[in-house]
């Protein structure tokens, strides 16, 4: 059994902000496979299905951004799910828009939902890093990531979860630099 988490904040004024973008690849998956429509379970917003024929629980905290480790620690104790079957999909302002890395563990680079987690979880989860771009000035990153993606950048954002969504099977089987390889391959297309 795996955990899917999409790092976001609840509540329709936040939907199509930058730092929201991990819901949205959740969200993304939830569709494509067909999960059942989110409910209200472990502070957040949960579904469940299977991809590739493994168990798979989608999260959507909503404690907000900074304490998404409550969130995940009370799906991961009740579950029974251990640190290393955790994925989290979150924003990432060091990368490109548009641009995707998985990695295990590390550091949080400034991200409070990632702090959080790891806080309270651990630090040895996988995660799903989605580019949103750095507003170039350290001061503007906290409008920048909590502002909607223009009607332009929905383009890029929609390709990417397509991408994801895609190659998802990849992730779930644990290959996850044969994902995010095709995810950038999926990306680069016309």
């Amino acid at each position: 059994m795996l955990l899917f988490v999409g790092l976001g904040n609840p509540g329709s004024q936040y939907r199509h902000n930058r730092h929201n973008i991990g819901f949205l690849a959740i969200e993304a998956v939830a569709r494509a496979f067909r999960f059942p429509a989110f409910k209200a379970k472990y502070a957040g917003q949960v579904s469940e299905g299977q991809i590739e024929g493994e168990r798979v629980i989608l999260l959507k905290p909503e404690t907000f951004m900074n304490e998404s480790g409550r969130s995940v620690g009370e799906a991961m104790r009740f579950l029974k799910i251990p640190l290393k079957d955790v994925v989290v999909f979150h924003d990432e302002l060091d990368l490109e828009d548009g641009k995707l890395r998985v990695k295990l563990g590390g550091g949080n680079a400034g991200h409070n939902g990632l702090r959080s987690i790891s806080a309270l979880c651990g630090n040895d989860y996988r995660r799903v890093r989605l580019g949103i771009g750095h507003p170039g000035d350290k001061s503007l990153v906290h409008h920048h990531v909590l502002s909607d993606f223009k009607p332009d950048e929905r383009l890029w954002v929609n390709r990417l979860c397509d991408a994801i969504v895609a190659q998802v099977p990849l992730l779930v089987k644990g290959e996850d630099m044969t994902f995010a390889s095709k995810v950038a391959l999926d990306m680069s297309k016309p």
